[in-house]
């Protein structure tokens, strides 16, 4: 029964030893011909910088707003239920609450895409770092 390859965490670059007497200059020119033949094969360019991941850069707008929508709306019912104060904290309340929740179900949003950015790059860099590490073992370099 297969297992399921999962997403591997953090990919390190392969380290490449010679084996059959190469030396540094020639090992040098495999690993660039090979870097090449990767890139071709994949599509990934290795030296290409993360994901670029997305903090919650507001502030608390979105709760501060919903609180003055839900006051000012609060407000008017409240005129006509003769209690304009009251209706106005009420909306106040609902508005706030109804801001949290939007500005959680944001954050949650960002953090679905920032964990996906990163399983894709991880998975992208996996790939890359077999096609790499097959082409230096088929030039007689031993690759862990």
């Amino acid at each position: 029964m297969a297992v399921p390859a999962e997403p591997a965490l953090a990919q390190a670059a392969p380290i490449v030893y010679p084996s059959a007497g190469q030396t540094m200059d020639q090992q040098a020119q495999d690993e660039g011909a090979c870097r090449n033949w990767a890139t071709q094969q994949t599509g990934i360019y290795p030296y290409q910088s993360a994901p670029t991941y997305y903090g919650d850069t507001s502030s608390g707008a979105p709760i501060l707003g919903g609180a003055a929508r839900g006051a000012a709306l609060g407000a008017v019912g409240g005129a006509i239920a003769g209690d304009a104060g009251k209706g106005a904290a009420i909306g106040a309340g609902v508005g706030a609450t109804a801001g949290l929740i939007r500005k959680n179900r944001d954050r949650r949003q960002q953090a679905n895409a920032n964990e996906q950015a990163m399983m894709q790059y991880q998975s992208d860099m996996g790939r890359y770092n077999q096609a790499f590490a097959a082409c230096m073992q088929g030039r007689g370099y031993v690759v862990r």
